[in-house]
């Protein structure tokens, strides 16, 4: 173990400032869901120079990358999964810049004893973590069976202090349209039928229903399309909607009542109507403690200490919990700041490119190389930690 350890160590201390350089030139250039031409282009470039196996413009997402190294001795699956889009108007203030490039480092860093342990690394470019056009790509991933032989998955989420994996919520991210007929609004308004009265009702009926649900639920919306002109019946109208849930049996059960909501919408104004999603469905977060408790150890061995805080509450939701629904994930949170930061901020986003960011990658790369080292070495705990989730899936679905 300990040499494997030292030849991680100098993988990545020799590649690092190489990769500091990828993460600010991602920073540089934030690009959103379905547009991370210039991410995927770099870390798959990248990845390709080190000796993987690279395809883009995967699981139906032309941002989105797979990229696989496979030694000839037995050994699991281990997948690093990548995030590199930004948000909308502030850029990388979430630190994808950081996530994807040390997901990449972290394959890299593994990939230097692999041949000698045995297994198959992978790199999943994730596209759209934030949401968005064809958003919340990991989703797509777990659909289209890229995580069906895999073992383990990790990843690594910039942050504040050091924090295991949370819990998030599953969320059904939902579009609702209505289709009537135009008419005057004053002349002849007997002959219209009401496209927005469908989507107030469907606000109308939401806040009645509230009183009914359990108290982890959320329903939030905004009219999108409410018409055009007062002096004229709106024909369409468009609202969309997040549902959210602490568990997937939950938002499953939420869906279909607010499905008959807008259906009775419909029936009630006589509008024709479409629902459905808008991009892939989100689940919630499932921890695997045991997992973490692989992490933690290693944490420990570089004098880091966790922090008793959570960067993602509960009320948040991220697509890695449909990776954590198939396989045991860890996604902790690594310190990239000395001072109180918060997510999604200004004040976040240079912190994402600032110097402590910037050595989170080598740090962040080591550690979750070392923790997919521990688990392919003992297959023991490995198996523990697949029973483990296992567990837990179960019980959520009772």
């Amino acid at each position: 173990m300990t040499n494997y350890k030292e030849t991680i160590e100098r993988t990545v201390d020799e590649r690092l400032e190489d990769y500091k350089k990828i993460a600010l030139s991602i920073h540089d250039k934030p690009e959103v869901s379905n547009y991370e031409f210039f991410a995927c282009e770099t870390l798959s470039d990248k990845l390709k120079k080190e000796g993987f196996d690279v395809k883009v413009d995967v699981a139906g997402h032309r941002t989105g990358f797979d990229a696989r190294y496979k030694s000839n001795k037995p050994g699991p699956a281990i997948v690093f999964y990548a995030e590199y889009d930004a948000l909308e108007g502030i850029g990388h203030a979430c630190g994808h810049n950081l996530f994807g490039t040390t997901s990449s480092l972290a394959a890299v860093g593994l990939k230097s004893v692999v041949d000698e342990v045995g297994g198959e690394i992978r790199v999943y470019g994730t596209p759209g973590e934030e949401g968005g056009e064809n958003g919340s790509a990991k989703g797509s991933f777990v659909d289209r069976g890229f995580l069906d032989d895999v073992d383990i998955a990790l990843g690594v989420h910039p942050g504040y202090e050091h924090t295991l994996t949370s819990t998030t919520k599953a969320v059904a991210p939902v579009d609702v349209e209505f289709f009537g007929r135009s008419a005057h609004a004053s002349a002849a308004p007997w002959e219209g039928i009401n496209a927005l009265d469908a989507v107030i009702q469907v606000f109308n009926s939401i806040n009645a229903l509230r009183e009914h649900l359990t108290t982890d639920t959320r329903i939030h919306g905004i009219i999108t399309d409410g018409g055009k002109a007062p002096n004229v019946v709106p024909d369409y109208a468009k609202a969309r909607f997040f549902l959210r849930a602490d568990k997937r049996p939950t938002l499953e059960d939420l869906y279909k009542k607010f499905e008959n909501i807008v259906k009775a919408a419909a029936l009630a104004t006589g509008c024709e109507y479409k629902f459905g999603l808008f991009q892939n469905r989100i689940d919630n977060t499932v921890p695997t403690p045991s997992f973490d408790e692989v992490y933690v150890e290693k944490l420990k061995e570089y004098g880091q200490e966790l922090s008793a805080k959570d960067l993602f509450l509960a009320s948040a939701s991220s697509d890695v919990g449909n990776i954590s629904q198939v396989v045991p994930v860890i996604q902790p949170t690594i310190s990239i700041s000395d001072t109180p930061i918060t997510g999604h901020t200004v004040e976040f986003r240079e912190a994402a490119k600032a110097e402590k960011g910037l050595e989170s990658i080598g740090l962040g790369a080591k550690l979750l190389a070392l923790t997919a080292l521990e688990l392919i070495l003992d297959s023991e705990r490995l198996e523990k930690i697949k029973d483990d989730h296992r567990k837990l899936i179960k019980e959520q679905n009772k």
